[in-house]
């Protein structure tokens, strides 16, 4: 499997999938609570920004205007960033 291949899998079966979870969390907290805080209106808005990037880092793949080696980087960043999350959500890093 190339790095690409990895990349748009990688993408698309799990980091698009996350922000559309953490997306629904938001809108349904918006729903209970009637009103959208500052912080949640620019998380939404973030988290909408990325996906586009990743939607565009997609195509870029679809069409072949992509490198292995910035692949491999784009993956090495996305794991870097989901290890970060998990370490922040739970308080503790993966090694302990």
């Amino acid at each position: 499997m190339t790095q690409a291949e990895k990349l748009e899998e990688l993408i698309s079966k799990t980091v698009i999938p996350d922000i559309d979870e953490v997306l629904d969390t938001i809108f349904e907290e918006i729903a209970d609570n009637k009103e959208a805080t500052e912080d949640a209106k620019e998380e939404i808005e973030e988290l909408q920004e990325f996906k586009a990037d990743l939607k565009d880092i997609l195509e870029d793949i679809a069409t072949g205007d992509i490198e292995e080696d910035e692949c491999r980087e784009i993956i090495e960043d996305i794991k870097e960033a989901q290890k970060s999350e998990v370490e922040n959500e739970f308080g503790f890093s993966e090694e302990d």
